[in-house]
């Protein structure tokens, strides 16, 4: 491994893309400084770092989008410069954006061969065009034809038409940025499966991603990227979670929970005694209580999820009951669950937690907007004051508080997701799947926020199908399996192999509380 910037050495043969020195100012941001990355035909070079880290910036230099004001690239040994996309593509550099770019209008083989159109005499050959088409789509495995309206295809199948397009233009450096967003699991492991096609045949893929498990799958080499700099490049051999986030966050994996319990937790805050909706959720019971995060583990359909929506009023109870502080509480809806002091973080913020066209400030201060009303007219100083407040509190990387929520990356959305909820001064707060489709940097923020919240007098109740996550963040861990509670742990019980038996009955593990 290296941390100089350099990468680490790769095969003898001659690298399909070196970039050296690159550096790209705007305006008083320095977007990268001094970056070197290496890629080699066959081979799968993945590009790590949190939002912000430079890497999207990197491959707009790489494929003439922008001009690097510093470096220099070469590309199987020549002089590499495009004047733009266009020369970029000609010479073989193709980039797949996260946001695909093809055009819905026109039919599949037009959107391969666009800009590259084969002609008889004067006009488009449509006939060889579609012939291309059909035989590029055939090797990919595509079963669309070439002749099909693109607006008609899954985002899937549209990824499959923009490779085709690199395979056309006879890429020899193919960049897929955050390529599984928007993906199935299914369609992920179609798409693994291209990629280990393409790599067979000899293509150099740049892979941008923050999923730790799509690394280990295909990338022969890491190369990090962290505040615009190059920081070190790790091997297949050398790859482990430890050094990974070392290298992304500049500290260790264990340090992302550094802060640890907080020792004595005070009262109890939320009290469920024999809690269901069947037959998903089974008769539960638990606490939590103030100062203290308490997680909610167990395997994807155990039924956390809807019990967290009936404590919190989406979902209406069919027995048992909830109290708040030592009183019943008859939630019948959400509302009830906000006036009472319950805040609910879902899992899918985009769907279920943010007005995405809506702005920063207004998503943050939705939910106390009376605070901000004087004689039946809003105050817009006084929400703006608070957004900027909130903004600086939580860390959000935005432009200004009016920009749209939309624009942000992954883990600002969550971090503006969570000052909504911050913002009603919650005596419990409920956080479903907290940092999923977020990098490590935000993670390591939004796990600094859940325990001052708790180090605050809060009651925090954590659902994460992340085992290494709940059991850092988690002073005790309540385990569910198939809609009941099969278990409940504590330090120093607290362990992946305790969770999972509880989780899938392996074992007979019933309590680990002292």
């Amino acid at each position: 491994m290296t941390a100089t910037g350099a990468p680490t050495p790769g095969p003898t043969e001659q690298p399909a893309l070196e970039m050296r020195g690159i550096s790209k100012r705007f305006g008083g941001t320095i977007a990268l400084k001094n970056v070197a990355i290496t890629a080699y035909p066959g081979q799968v070079l993945a590009l790590m770092g949190e939002n912000g880290a430079g890497k999207s910036t990197l491959m707009k230099v790489l494929a003439g989008v922008h001009n690097a004001d510093t470096g220099e690239m070469t590309l199987s040994g020549q002089p590499f410069k495009p004047s733009g996309p266009i020369e970029a593509r000609a010479r073989g550099v193709n980039l797949i954006y996260q946001e695909l770019s093809v055009a819905p209008n026109m039919t599949v083989a037009q959107n391969i061969f666009l800009g590259n159109e084969p002609h008889n005499g004067a006009f488009v050959d449509y006939a060889a065009m579609n012939r291309g088409a059909e035989e590029v789509l055939k090797s990919l495995g595509a079963t669309f034809t070439p002749t099909t309206s693109a607006g008609r295809l899954s985002v899937a199948e549209q990824q499959l038409v923009e490779i085709a397009r690199s395979l056309v233009y006879k890429g020899q450096v193919l960049i897929m940025d955050e390529p599984t967003a928007a993906l199935s699991d299914r369609e992920t492991e179609r798409l693994f499966g291209i990629v280990d096609t393409l790599r067979a045949q000899g293509m150099a893929i740049i892979y941008i991603s923050h999923r730790m498990n799509e690394i280990y799958r295909l990338a022969d080499r890491v190369t990090v990227l962290r505040d615009g700099e190059s920081v070190g490049t790790l091997t297949k051999g050398e790859l482990s979670p430890e050094k990974l986030v070392a290298l992304m966050v500049g500290r260790p994996l264990g340090e992302l929970f550094e802060d640890g319990p907080p020792g004595n937790a005070g009262g109890v805050v939320l009290e469920v005694k024999n809690l269901e909706r069947r037959p998903k959720v089974e008769p539960c019971s638990l606490q939590v209580r103030a100062g203290e995060i308490v997680g909610l583990s167990g395997v994807v359909g155990a039924g956390r999820t809807e019990l967290a929506r009936l404590i919190f009023g989406a979902d209406a109870k069919t027995g048992g009951t909830v109290k708040l502080l030592g009183q019943p509480l008859n939630v019948r809806s959400p509302l009830d669950a906000i006036r009472a002091g319950i805040a609910y973080v879902p899992e899918d913020r985009k769907s279920q937690g943010l007005f995405l066209q809506m702005a920063v400030d207004n998503n943050l201060s939705v939910n106390v907007l009376p605070r901000f009303t004087q004689g039946g007219m809003l105050q817009h100083g006084a929400v703006g004051k608070f957004a900027q407040d909130m903004i600086k509190k939580l860390a959000i990387r935005v432009s200004r508080p009016s920009a749209l929520v939309s624009g942000l990356s992954g883990g600002n959305q969550q971090k503006v997701l969570l000052g909504r909820w911050l913002a009603i001064e919650p005596k419990l707060l409920i956080l479903d799947e907290p940092t999923r489709g977020v990098d490590i940097g935000a993670k390591a923020e939004i796990y600094r926020i859940i325990r001052q919240l708790a180090d605050s007098g809060a009651a925090v109740l954590v659902i994460s199908s992340e085992l290494p996550e709940v059991i850092g963040l988690s002073d005790r861990i309540y385990v569910m399996r198939e809609g009941h509670i099969a278990g409940e742990l504590r330090r120093p019980g607290i362990t992946q192999e305790a969770i999972m038996s509880l989780a899938t009955g392996a074992g007979s593990v019933a309590s680990a509380a002292d």
